[in-house]
C-alpha cells in the first residue's frame, strides 16, 4: 500500500473540536488531514442530534447540530484541509521525520498528531431482546438521524436519558402515537427536559411507562408491535407500533489506540497542559483527553485544539511562535481581505 502524501499535522477526528483544530492548522500555514470513521464530518453533531439545539457555543443564542457542524465544516476546511471518510485507524508507528499512521485503508506521514476522537469509537447499546437485531435498519433504530421519517408513526422510545426525552418532546407532535419506557422511576435528563416531559403526558402527548422493558419486537419485514414487561410484576403489555426507537446510549471505546503506548486513565487520554500526551509529537483534545479540572464541553474543546496546534506547529518548527497573536492581524486573513476587495472591484468595472 503506498503512502500519501505526508502532512504537518493529522487529525484523528472530523467533530467540532477536529475541525477548529484543522481550521487553526489552516491558520498557522501548516498542512493537515482529517480522519474519520464515521460517513460524513461533524461526529456526534451529524451522527447523533443533529436536529438539537447547542446553547453553550460562544456567538449563538441556540443553534441546531446540523446547522453548528455545517458552519465548522467550512471554517475547518477553508485551507484546504485533506480529509478522509469511512477509515479506521489502526496503527501509529514512529518514523524518523515523524509518524506514520496507517488506517484500513491507507498510509498517511505526518509530523505531528492531534486525536479530536471524542470518546472513541462510540459502538451503540442493545435492547437484548428477541427482535433487535433481526429488525434493526427496519424500524429498529438506536439513533435519530431525519425526524421527517417518523411522520404520523406509532414510536416506542426507549431510554432514560437527555437523548430518549429530547427526542421524545422534539417527536411527539409529529406522531400518531409516542409512547417513552424507562426501567425505572428515575431519569438522567435535565431537570428543564423532565418539566416539560411532565407537561406533554399531562396534555396527552407523551405515554410515560416507567419500571418497563422491551420483552420482544415483533415483525416480518419491518416492526410491527412490541411486548413489553413490568420489571416488578412480570405483567406484560403488547402494543401495536411502526418504530421502536432504542436510545439507550453508547459505550465508548478507544480502539486500537488503546494499544499505541498512550498513558491513559479510564477510557481517556492523560495529557499536559499542552495537550501533549506522553508520546513526544502526540496531542489529545476534545472529550478525548483528560487532565485536572477538564470539563467535556464543545467551548472548552476549541481552546484545547488551540493550544495543540500552536504547540505541535512550533515542535514542527521551533522558530514559529507558540501564539500566533489575533486572527484579525494575520496576515493571512489581511491577504485574502485584499485579494476579494481586488475581485469586487475588477468586477465593477
Amino acid at each position: 500500500m503506498k503512502p500519501a502524501d505526508p502532512r504537518d499535522i493529522t487529525i484523528i477526528g472530523g467533530g467540532p473540536v477536529g475541525l477548529f483544530a484543522a481550521f487553526y492548522a489552516g491558520m498557522r500555514g501548516v498542512s493537515c488531514r482529517i480522519v474519520d470513521s464515521l460517513p460524513e464530518l461533524g461526529g456526534q453533531l451529524t451522527a447523533l442530534y443533529p436536529e438539537k439545539y447547542v446553547y453553550d457555543v460562544g456567538g449563538f443564542a441556540r443553534i441546531s447540530a446540523r446547522d453548528l457542524a455545517r458552519n465548522m465544516i467550512e471554517q475547518g476546511l477553508q485551507f484546504g484541509a485533506e480529509v478522509r471518510l469511512e477509515e479506521q485507524v489502526q496503527d501509529l508507528i514512529r518514523e524518523d521525520s515523524g509518524f506514520t499512521l496507517t488506517t484500513d485503508l491507507g498510509r498517511y506521514p505526518t509530523r505531528a498528531v492531534v486525536i479530536a476522537g471524542g470518546k472513541g469509537a462510540f459502538a451503540p447499546r442493545y435492547l437484548e431482546c428477541p427482535g433487535y437485531d433481526r429488525l434493526l435498519g427496519r424500524g429498529v433504530s438506536y439513533h435519530v438521524k431525519d425526524p421527517a421519517l417518523y411522520q404520523g408513526k406509532s414510536i416506542l422510545v426507549v431510554g432514560g436519558g437527555d437523548s430518549a426525552v429530547d427526542w421524545a418532546l422534539s417527536l411527539k407532535d409529529h406522531t400518531r402515537r409516542l409512547i417513552l419506557i424507562h426501567r425505572r422511576e428515575g431519569f438522567r435528563a435535565h431537570a428543564h427536559s423532565m418539566a416539560l416531559l411532565q407537561r406533554a403526558v399531562e396534555a396527552g402527548t407523551v405515554e410515560l411507562l416507567t419500571h418497563k422493558e422491551v420483552r420482544e419486537i415483533h415483525g416480518g419485514d419491518c416492526v410491527t408491535a412490541v411486548t413489553i414487561f413490568d420489571n416488578r410484576t412480570n405483567e406484560e403489555m403488547r402494543f401495536e407500533i411502526d418504530v421502536v426507537l432504542a436510545l439507550i446510549g453508547f459505550k465508548p471505546d478507544l480502539g486500537p489506540m488503546a494499544r499505541w503506548g498512550l498513558e491513559l486513565q479510564k477510557n481517556s487520554i492523560k495529557v499536559g497542559p499542552a495537550m501533549q500526551t506522553n508520546i513526544t509529537g502526540v496531542y489529545a483534545v476534545g472529550d478525548i483527553c483528560t487532565y485536572e479540572g477538564k470539563l467535556e464541553l464543545i467551548a472548552t474543546g476549541f481552546g484545547e485544539a488551540c493550544i495543540a496546534v500552536n504547540h505541535a506547529v512550533h515542535a514542527i518548527n521551533p522558530a514559529a511562535r507558540y501564539n500566533p497573536g489575533h486572527s484579525t492581524n494575520l496576515k493571512i486573513f489581511k491577504d485574502r481581505e485584499a485579494a476579494e476587495s481586488a475581485a469586487g472591484v475588477a468586477a465593477a468595472d
